[in-house]
């Protein structure tokens, strides 16, 4: 995929303002990268919530089975779902008022991301926060 103009400063932008980031189907299995991404965005000291519906606890936080489920505020959802469902996710994130979704490296949906960016969110799509904060930020 073509990265559009931009897509580096908002992937920094997203990695360097915001502090939640709900990690959706976050394995509680080590070996997952869902599980290791959240581990090092939780090494960063980012505010980490583990969404799945099949576990009660990921890497030691309280995991909810949807985003609707979460207390608090949202500022991003980190996406690690096929592409064929990660548009409801993309709904779900806007519903609930998060500020960024980020789709996970693989995870392409065009059109949810111009709704989320018609939202008012912030998208970046076919990328890894732990590839992309080294990159963009140290």
């Amino acid at each position: 995929m073509i990265q559009p103009a931009g897509a580096d400063e908002i992937a920094r932008e997203i990695l360097t303002t915001t502090k939640t980031w709900a990690v959706v189907g976050c394995s509680a299995d080590p070996r997952r990268a869902s599980n290791g991404v959240a581990a090092f965005l939780l090494a960063l000291g980012i505010d980490v919530v583990p969404v799945h519906p099949a576990y009660d606890e990921v890497l030691g936080r309280r995991c909810y089975p949807d985003l609707r489920s979460v207390p608090g505020a949202i500022d991003v959802v980190d996406i690690f779902r096929r592409a064929d469902e990660a548009g409801a996710h993309v709904d779900e994130a806007i519903s609930v008022g998060a500020a960024a979704v980020w789709m996970q490296l693989g995870v392409i949906d065009e059109a949810a991301a111009q709704r989320a960016r018609a939202a008012g969110l912030l998208v970046v799509m076919d990328r890894c926060p732990r590839i992309e904060y080294p990159r963009l930020v140290r």
